[in-house]
């Protein structure tokens, strides 16, 4: 008979929690997040300094209790089904840490024997194939002590993929890295989400995000501001038109009488800010031209994602969490 939770597992979010809440002492570091991260996605977990992003994952994970709030990982109730989920999520949170006297390889296969299941036979195999999939094989034999900042988080992704997860939660994964190894992560992370591995990727990178992220959660002072796939998010920001016309005085009165603002002018380009919920491109195209203005170009422009972080949070992005 087909195991129900096993079922539910497969069709729940990754990831869910409803009023999550950790406070130390009268400041809550996290309060009152409903995450919901739906299975197989790129997660982008974005937020400032003190957001509250870390503490989130750590509570995710274990790590610490909260204070209140639920929340579930591949379908089951935490920390109830830890014993269960746990081994089907890997996870570099805070930077890794391992023996410094000891090679990558060896850091690998201790953190590997620690599994509950043993597979000793096949160890050697699953560490050669997690240093190839992070490009450490050339410095498989280093020690530790002398890996870059850079090649200690690809350690510590590899020891995240030394098993076939279901969930990986990767707390600033390319920290530290040149360009070219932030791009071998990204289609490291591209891959692995093409296998049907949920990924909850908490960064700083932006760019890096609406390059890489299907989905994303904006947090600020412990609250999730917003989340959804990133077309959600951008189409609930403010877009702008962009219009080419033979008489922009009239222009800029047309889209004024149609409730659009920030309008500037320059020179024959008229350009104005769009509200949800308002006229719309064509209405603005049409109202113009029985308005009597030529339109020789007409274009909008979404917010990106780093503009709709600033409306969200009134604050630049911090790069450090």
């Amino acid at each position: 008979m087909l195991d129900q939770s096993l079922t539910l597992s497969a069709t729940a979010p990754a990831i869910a929690t409803e009023g999550l809440t950790k406070r130390f002492g009268d400041v809550a570091a996290v309060d009152g997040v409903d995450l919901c991260v739906p299975a197989g996605s790129v997660y982008g977990f974005l937020g400032p300094n003190g957001s509250g992003k870390t503490t989130t994952i750590r509570m995710l994970l274990g790590l610490i209790s909260p204070s209140s709030g639920s929340w579930s990982l591949l379908g089951r109730d935490m920390p109830a089904a830890s014993e269960r989920t746990l081994p089907q999520v890997g996870a570099l949170v805070e930077g890794p840490a391992f023996y410094p006297w000891l090679s990558g390889w060896d850091n690998l296969a201790r953190f590997d024997a620690a599994g509950a299941d043993g597979q000793r036979a096949s160890r050697a195999q699953r560490v050669d194939t997690a240093l190839g999939r992070v490009g450490l094989t050339a410095a498989a034999r280093k020690k530790y002590r002398a890996y870059s900042l850079g090649m200690r988080q690809r350690l510590g992704l590899a020891a995240a993929l030394l098993r076939p997860r279901r969930l990986l939660v990767l707390d600033e994964p390319t920290n530290g890295m040149d360009p070219q190894g932030t791009r071998e992560i990204r289609n490291l992370v591209r891959d692995l989400a093409s296998d049907g591995t949920t990924v909850f990727l908490s960064s700083h990178l932006l760019s890096e995000v609406e390059q890489v992220c299907t989905h994303a959660g904006v947090m600020s002072g412990g609250r999730l501001l917003a989340q959804g796939t990133l077309a959600e998010l951008r189409s609930a920001g403010d877009a702008r038109l962009r219009v080419e016309v033979d008489d922009p005085g009239r222009a800029l009165a047309v889209l004024s009488g149609l409730g659009l603002d920030d309008i500037g002018v320059e020179g024959a380009h008229v350009s104005a800010r769009m509200h949800p919920g308002g006229a719309d491109a064509a209405r603005c195209c049409r109202e113009l031209v029985q308005g009597g203005v030529s339109v020789s170009m007409l274009t909008t422009d979404r917010p990106s994602l780093e503009e709709l972080f600033v409306a969200l949070t009134g604050e630049g992005f911090d790069v450090a969490r």
